[in-house]
C-alpha cells in the first residue's frame, strides 16, 4: 500500500477532482488504481481567503515497486497494513454474577458493548431516563419546567455528552488502536464515515442520539441488559479467600429513581463509569473510603460570537455553502502560569442550561451535525487547582464547583446569568443584548456575571480574552456575550485504581471521565475498552446457556 500525504485541492472541488489528483501525481492510468481511501482530511486556510483541502490517502496499485521507483516524492512513502483492533477474553477464573457498569456515558457503553460482544453478558445500571424520555425531560426544563435531578443534561442514556457538539478528536496519546476502534464502532452504528478521516471530527447532538440508542439495543441482543432509572447508592465487600488480598466486591445496592425502592445485586465486579456530575457517588465512595484523591480541572463561563465573524476571521470571507461552520482553539499563558483556554468550542451552536441539582446552575454548549445556528460558542476557562479551592477534604474541588453554581443560580434568579463582554470589564450588570443576540437554551437573565466568580479568576479569564484578541482580533468586541457558570469540564477527583485497572477493593474498575482518566467522548469510550479488556484478560465469559 502506499500512503499520499499533502494532496492538495481547492475547496468545493468537484468529487472527482481528488482522484484526477492521486492519479496525476502517482503518475497512473485510472485502470492502474486499484483502490484508494481517504485516511485524513484538513482544512489550510493559512493563505485566506483562498482556501485548500488537504488530503492524505491510502492507495493500491498495480506494479507498486515501480511505480515508487518512478517517483521520488518525500510525500509518497510505503504504509504498512495496520493491524485491526482485537480484544479476545483470556482470563481463566469464573465469574459467579454477572458483571455490572453503573453509568451509559461513552464509557460504560463502550464497556458494556466490548464485554456483551465477548460473552459477558453484563447488566448496564443508568440513574436516568433512556434517551426519548430524557429528551423529552430535558426539554420540558428549557421550556420553563422543573428540573428532574436524574434526567437531565448529566444524567440519562449517553451521559453528558449527548447534549454537546458530539466532538470525537482527542489528545490522549499512545491509544491509537483503540482510538481508531471508537470512531469505527460510532460509524458502525449510525456515525458519518467521514468521522475516520476528518482532522476535527463530530457527530452532533442529534446523529449521536441514535448512535447511543443503537449501542444500547445491540448490548441487549448480545445478551446484556440495560436497566434505566437505576441508581448505586453502595456496596457491600468480603474478605478475600487469601488473607493477604484485598477484600472483594460482593453486591451493590441499587435504588429506582422513580419509586425509591432499593434492591441487592449480587456481583463481583462493577465497573464505575459514573460520569463527572455523580457527586452523590463521590461522597458515598469518600465515606467508604474507597481512595479518591482530588485533581485540578476548570471553570469560567460560555463566550458567543456571531458565526459569521467567526467564519470571516478563520476564512477571510464569508463561509458561503462550501465550508462548515468555522471553528477556534485558543490558549494562553499569564504571568502567574495559569493557563486560560477555550473548551469544546461550539461552532453554530447553543448554549444550554446543564444543572443537574435543585439551585445550582452550569452551562454547557451544544451543536447540531448541522451546526446551522446563528452564533459560535466556546467555553472560557481558567485551570483550578486544589491549591486554588483548598479544603482538606478530598472533595473540595467539587464543593467549590457547586459554590459557584449556587452563586450563579442567585444571580440570574433560577435563569442563566448573562452578561456582556464590555460589562464585565466595567463590572457592572448588563441589562440587555448588543449586536449579539443569546442562543441559549433555557431561560436567562441579563446581570453580574463578573461577580459569580472570586476576583482572581475573573482577572485571570479576562486577562486571557485579551490575549485570545492579539491571535483572532475582535474575539474580545464588548458585544460578546458570556453565560455561567462553566463548571463541569471534567471531574474533580480521581477514583484511584492500580496497573491492572482496579481500586482497592478487588472487583471494582474506576472508568472514563467521572473517574478522572478521561476528558472527553473518545477518550472516555477508549477507557472503556480499556477496561474491558483488563476485565478479559481474567474471567472467563459465560456460556450462552449460563444463568447468573
Amino acid at each position: 500500500m502506499i500512503q499520499i500525504q499533502q494532496l492538495r485541492l481547492p475547496v468545493s472541488h468537484p468529487e472527482n477532482a481528488l482522484k484526477k489528483k492521486l492519479l496525476s501525481v502517482l503518475r497512473i492510468r485510472e485502470s492502474d488504481l486499484l483502490s484508494y481511501e481517504i485516511c485524513r482530511h484538513s482544512l489550510d486556510a493559512r493563505k485566506k481567503p483562498v482556501l485548500f483541502d488537504i488530503y492524505t490517502v491510502d492507495a493500491e496499485v498495480k506494479k507498486e515497486a515501480q511505480v515508487l521507483r518512478r517517483i521520488q516524492n518525500k510525500n509518497i512513502t510505503v504504509k504498512k497494513r495496520e493491524p485491526a483492533y482485537v480484544c479476545e477474553p483470556s482470563g481463566l477464573k469464573p465469574l459467579n454474577y454477572r458483571p455490572v457498569i453503573i453509568g451509559t456515558g461513552p464509557a460504560g457503553l463502550f464497556c458494556g458493548y466490548s464485554l456483551a460482544r465477548m460473552g459477558y453478558r453484563p447488566v448496564l445500571l443508568e440513574r436516568g431516563a433512556d434517551m426519548d424520555t430524557r429528551i423529552q425531560d430535558v426539554e420540558h426544563f428549557w421550556d420553563g419546567g422543573e428540573l428532574s435531578a436524574e434526567s437531565n443534561v448529566q444524567f440519562g442514556e449517553g451521559g453528558a455528552g449527548t447534549f454537546s457538539d458530539g466532538k470525537l478528536n482527542t489528545s490522549i496519546r499512545g491509544e491509537k488502536g483503540r482510538s481508531k476502534e471508537v470512531l469505527r464502532l460510532f460509524v458502525k452504528f449510525g456515525a458519518p464515515e467521514s468521522i475516520l478521516y476528518e482532522h476535527m471530527p463530530h457527530i452532533g447532538t442529534d446523529i449521536l442520539r441514535n448512535v447511543v440508542k443503537n449501542i444500547r439495543m445491540e448490548i441487549c441482543r448480545l445478551g446484556g441488559e440495560v436497566r434505566f432509572h437505576t441508581k448505586a447508592v453502595d456496596f457491600y465487600t468480603e474478605p478475600a479467600p487469601d488473607e493477604s488480598e484485598r477484600k472483594r466486591l460482593s453486591a451493590l445496592v441499587v435504588r429506582n429513581t422513580l419509586t425509591g425502592r432499593e434492591e441487592i445485586i449480587k456481583t463481583n465486579l462493577a465497573v464505575l463509569a459514573v460520569g463527572h456530575s455523580a457527586r452523590d457517588t463521590f461522597v458515598m465512595l469518600r465515606d467508604r473510603r474507597l481512595p479518591l484523591k482530588p485533581k485540578a480541572f476548570a471553570v469560567g463561563f460560555r463566550m458567543e460570537h456571531a458565526q459569521t465573524f467567526i467564519d470571516k476571521s478563520q476564512y477571510g470571507r464569508s463561509r458561503g455553502k462550501g465550508l462548515p461552520a468555522a471553528s477556534y482553539k485558543l490558549t494562553a499563558n499569564l504571568p502567574d502560569k495559569r493557563g486560560v483556554y477555550t473548551f469544546c468550542m461550539c461552532p453554530g451552536g447553543y448554549v444550554v442550561n446543564a444543572s443537574s441539582e435543585e439551585g445550582r446552575i452550569a452551562v454547557n454548549g451544544m451543536s447540531y451535525s448541522g451546526r446551522n445556528g446563528k452564533n459560535a460558542n466556546s467555553a472560557v476557562v481558567v485551570t483550578v487547582s486544589p491549591e486554588d479551592y483548598g479544603g482538606d477534604d478530598v472533595l473540595a474541588g467539587m464543593e467549590f464547583q457547586r459554590r459557584l453554581e449556587e452563586t450563579a443560580f442567585q444571580a440570574g434568579n433560577g435563569a442563566v446569568p448573562v452578561q456582556l463582554l464590555k460589562d464585565f470589564r466595567a463590572d457592572i450588570p448588563s441589562v440587555g443584548p448588543g449586536t449579539v443576540l443569546p442562543q441559549i437554551k433555557g431561560a436567562y437573565a441579563w446581570t453580574n456575571v463578573r461577580r459569580i466568580f472570586p476576583d482572581w479568576l475573573s482577572a485571570a479569564v479576562e486577562s486571557g480574552i485579551d490575549a485570545f484578541d492579539k491571535k483572532l482580533p475582535g474575539y474580545g468586541m464588548g458585544d460578546a456575550v458570556l453565560s455561567g457558570v462553566e463548571s463541569r469540564t471534567s471531574s474533580p477527583v480521581r477514583i484511584l485504581r492500580d496497573e491492572n485497572l482496579e481500586s482497592t477493593v478487588r472487583g471494582i474498575y474506576p472508568c472514563g471521565e467521572g473517574a478522572g482518566y478521561a476528558g472527553g467522548i473518545t477518550s472516555a469510550a477508549t477507557d472503556g475498552l480499556k477496561v474491558s479488556e483488563a476485565v478479559s484478560r481474567i474471567y472467563l465469559p459465560f456460556d450462552t446457556d449460563d444463568q447468573a
